[in-house]
């Protein structure tokens, strides 16, 4: 499976650097004419990720760092994300389908970035997110 492109970069805990790289990854997709379909769930599921290590993570702390390593191959999209936060517990996460939980916002992204994703892993400690996306049949 050839490899079209493969990157690490590190950017600072800012939303229009983590916007710089997601616009990146999603040009490199659509010149490699994966489907509207695909495009759309990986630039969501990008930007929540990205918004979550920026905000969540690293709490906007001008002092840290996200780490973003791309692989991008002919069917196959792989993003690793980590930032230098505390990091979280999954299990604490509330579900926001449940009734108790549809009016607040928390839990949502995590949610829309596993729907968009054909593999979502999160390390132990929760400060880093591997994003796979297999490119869809025509």
């Amino acid at each position: 499976m050839p490899v079209h492109e493969q990157f690490e970069v590190v950017i600072p805990s800012d939303t229009e650097a983590g916007q710089a790289v997601q616009e990146r990854i999603v040009s490199r997709l659509e010149s490699l004419e994966y489907s509207v379909r695909d495009v759309f769930g990986v630039r969501l599921a990008l930007e929540e990720a990205l918004v979550n290590a920026i905000k969540h993570g690293n709490g906007l702390d001008p002092d840290k760092t996200v780490r973003v390593n791309c692989l991008i191959e002919d069917d196959l999209l792989r993003v690793e994300i980590e930032d230098q936060g505390p990091g979280f517990n999954m299990g604490e996460v509330p579900d926001p389908t449940a009734e108790e939980n549809l009016e607040r916002p928390c839990g949502r992204g995590i949610m829309l970035i596993k729907s968009f994703m054909t593999n979502v892993e999160y390390n132990a400690k929760g400060n880093r997110v591997v994003l796979e996306k297999k490119r869809s049949p025509a």
